[in-house]
């Protein structure tokens, strides 16, 4: 069985949308096209190198998959990265009929479809942008891995890794390193049901109590310690 593996660029308050370049995905009227290039270093040049490493095949949303046909394909043949893109086989999942004229492209209709594929032979399924297939994924138990490269920026709006949908779980720390340039490399795998607990122990004051009601009545500000 393959193993689909998710690797993103991401700002500290979540936003994934367009780190390489100004006109990537103006989605939204995003402003901040390109974030990622002026802090781009050695090590996270390493780590992209490591997620593409030996045999692969592309995961892809629909509008990445349109950012990536029209740019990897006419890149040098000589661009390392360009030339394990064209090898790949590419799955996008879409429900558009939109033609995929990038060479070794497939359509995957549905979630059920992804699921077939990654129950059968063949190398890892590896996703770069494409965040709105995450809620999805987790969702269906199909993510395996999370590469994330976090940089130390706020962008302040754009498209989250985690948006709408995601649902509740935890996930354990298979990797960790930081970059001189402040960038946190962390690879995360899913750990199963999110658990919760509490750390008052003693039973709750009256005032406590009357917070609580107040809260879940919806009018936080009613209550008063001296009421």
């Amino acid at each position: 069985m393959r193993k689909v593996i998710g690797g993103a660029f991401i700002s500290l308050d979540g936003v994934v949308q367009a780190p390489g370049g100004p006109d990537e995905d103006t989605t939204g009227d995003f402003a901040h096209g390109g974030w990622m290039e002026p802090i781009f270093e050695e090590a996270v040049g390493h780590q992209v190198d490591t997620l593409f490493a030996g045999d692969f095949d592309l995961l892809l949303g629909r509008r990445t998959f349109d950012i990536f046909a029209a740019f990897w394909p006419f890149m040098p043949d000589d661009d390392p990265i360009a030339a394990k893109f064209a090898k790949a086989q590419k799955y996008v999942l879409t429900g558009s009929d939109a033609p995929l004229d990038w060479k070794g492209s497939h359509r995957l209709a549905d979630l059920d479809a992804l699921a077939k594929v990654k129950a059968g032979d063949g190398p890892n399924l590896v996703i770069q942008g494409s965040s709105t297939l995450y809620p999805q994924l987790l969702a269906r138990g199909l993510l395996d891995r999370l590469v994330l490269m976090i940089a130390p920026i706020t962008l302040g709006a754009g498209k989250r890794l985690f948006g709408a949908g995601v649902p509740a779980g935890a996930f354990k720390l298979i990797e960790h390193r930081l970059t001189p340039g402040g960038m946190a490399m962390a690879t995360y795998e899913p750990a199963g049901q999110l658990k919760t607990g509490s750390f008052a122990k003693a039973e709750p004051t009256k005032a406590e109590r009357l917070r609580r009601a107040c809260m879940e009545a919806g009018d936080w500000c009613s209550w008063s310690l001296f009421g």
